[in-house]
């Protein structure tokens, strides 16, 4: 769509898969890039989405669900403003589906949306773009027929079959049953209010049920995740793509808290979790977190 305009908008906390190719096509293909802040909570304004469409805007990209710290987007609203101006309204999706209820993807009012099967329990690898007609993306590989001419290359069949039948069985209602697990969160979120000097982030209001994340000052998160692994208990930093990379977290950065941006842990709820693991979480958490800021102060 370059003949149209090289504008694009996006937000600071996208994950990666969004702000990598956002940035590539800003650095090596001559499109203008606009970032949007997001408030403290990592909501976007929706009113910053309208000011920033210029008449060569091509396209806007807003995740419906951050993948660090769970918010949920205005992407409703967001999607009409973009049918208004006449903008492809992109949103990455694969954190919102079989978190959330919706009864057909319409719901999301956007022109294009990803998801992928490993995200409600289907097998990795798989991957999907809705695209609504009569839009028609251009390949970006070539040499084959496959997949109506848009992407060339063997498809990965018993992948595809087994995202299918993830969806059958998992989107509706969503395999992140609310009433089951939001008690659960309910109960970590009050734990970590009640720790001094740890902050729960995200929106208290407007996330995904399964998600919480939260920093821990002057620690590091892998001593805390290491603290936490050694108890039995499975969390992450951040995003699991950058597991191992000891990488800032730019969504903490983006909420204002750069200081921080080190220190995200973030805990995965699923459909096998018990309240006898939240108890166990309850009872172990405040140790590691000890310990941990007492090997922090060995090294400073």
């Amino acid at each position: 769509m370059r003949e149209r305009g090289k504008h694009i908008i996006t937000s600071a906390i996208e994950h990666h898969a969004v702000l990598c190719c956002c940035e590539y096509l800003a650095k090596h293909e001559g499109f203008e890039l606009t970032i949007l802040p997001v408030d403290s909570s990592g909501l976007v304004d929706p009113d910053a989405v309208k000011k920033a469409i210029r008449h060569d805007t091509i396209l806007v990209s807003i995740m419906a669900a951050n993948n660090e710290i769970g918010t949920i987007q205005p992407i409703k609203e967001i999607g009409n403003i973009c049918r208004q101006y006449g903008v492809i309204f992109h949103t990455d999706a694969v954190q919102f589906f079989g978190k959330e209820g919706f009864e057909k993807i319409t719901d999301l009012n956007a022109d294009l949306v990803s998801i992928c099967a490993h995200k409600i329990h289907g097998p990795k690898g798989a991957g999907l773009l809705y695209t609504r007609s009569p839009l028609k993306p251009m390949p970006i590989i070539f040499g084959g027929s496959h997949e109506n001419k848009l992407r060339a290359g063997t498809e990965n069949l018993p992948a595809i079959m087994g995202f299918v039948k993830a969806m059958e069985l998992f989107l509706k209602p969503p395999v992140f049953d609310r009433n089951q697990i939001q008690p659960l969160a309910d109960r970590v979120i009050n734990l970590i209010n009640n720790l001094d000097g740890v902050r729960f982030r995200g929106s208290p209001v407007n996330r995904l049920c399964n998600t919480v994340a939260f920093t821990v000052n002057g620690v590091e998160s892998e001593v805390i995740i290491a603290g936490l692994d050694i108890e039995g208990i499975c969390v992450s930093g951040g995003a699991a793509c950058s597991t191992g990379a000891l990488l800032a977290s730019h969504v903490i950065t983006a909420l204002g808290s750069p200081s921080d941006a080190r220190s995200l842990v973030r805990i995965s709820l699923g459909r096998e979790n018990t309240m006898e693991d939240i108890a166990h979480l309850e009872k172990v958490l405040p140790s590691v977190i000890r310990r941990a800021r007492i090997h922090a102060k060995k090294f400073v």
